[in-house]
């Protein structure tokens, strides 16, 4: 048998004390643990939510219809102009995984995929001589281009981004890589762009 951690063991047992409790009594035993104590526990969509309710200092509301004021929405600029891309294209991927039938849906795409270019960079920026990410930027251009097809049917402007200038900047960043033959990285923490909603 393996030993349990003694925090694990502890969880059990006050999710055991909950229980007993009832479910309107067991909320307080989330408390009780720490932040990467509960982690584990939680999916991902929890986790992102968790995130999101950070960025706004306040509880994500998921009932927002009008898009441009969605928690999600927000936070996917606000991720990317801190330069966390990863974190950008995780948040917006879950709007995105409820959308995927909607007029949004290859907006949503579009910004995942610009976001996932620039996470390719940044690795390759911080990584230059890795085996992995040393090969970075090909496929950093293949998703700057997906990226401004998928968004360019929504130029000039769209939920309060202006697309047009979104477009022209990653074709940017793709032309500078593609006459470099795959050479050079333009991405750096000085030359990150940021992104405003208007």
């Amino acid at each position: 048998m393996v030993a349990q951690p003694c925090w694990l063991r502890e969880f059990i047992r006050l999710r055991r004390a909950a229980l007993f409790l009832g479910e309107a009594d067991a909320c307080w035993f989330a408390h009780y643990l720490s932040r990467e104590q509960i982690k584990p526990f939680m999916n991902k969509g929890e986790r992102i939510s968790q995130l999101v309710a950070e960025l706004d200092g306040e509880d994500v509301d998921l009932s927002q219809t009008d898009v441009a004021k969605h928690p999600f929405y927000r936070a996917f600029f606000h991720c990317w102009n801190e330069q966390r891309y990863y974190e950008a294209h995780d948040v917006l991927e879950q709007l995105w995984l409820k959308e995927t039938n909607s007029r949004d849906a290859n907006f949503f795409k579009g910004l995942i995929q610009a976001a996932g270019a620039f996470v390719h960079l940044q690795k390759r920026f911080e990584h230059p001589s890795h085996a992995k990410h040393s090969r970075r930027l090909p496929p950093a251009v293949r998703l700057f281009q997906l990226a401004e097809k998928n968004l360019s049917i929504f130029a000039p402007r769209h939920h309060g981004l202006d697309v047009a200038a979104l477009c022209e900047l990653l074709h940017e960043f793709a032309d500078k890589i593609v006459v470099s033959e795959y050479k050079t990285n333009p991405w750096s923490p000085e030359t990150a762009p940021k992104l405003t909603l208007l």
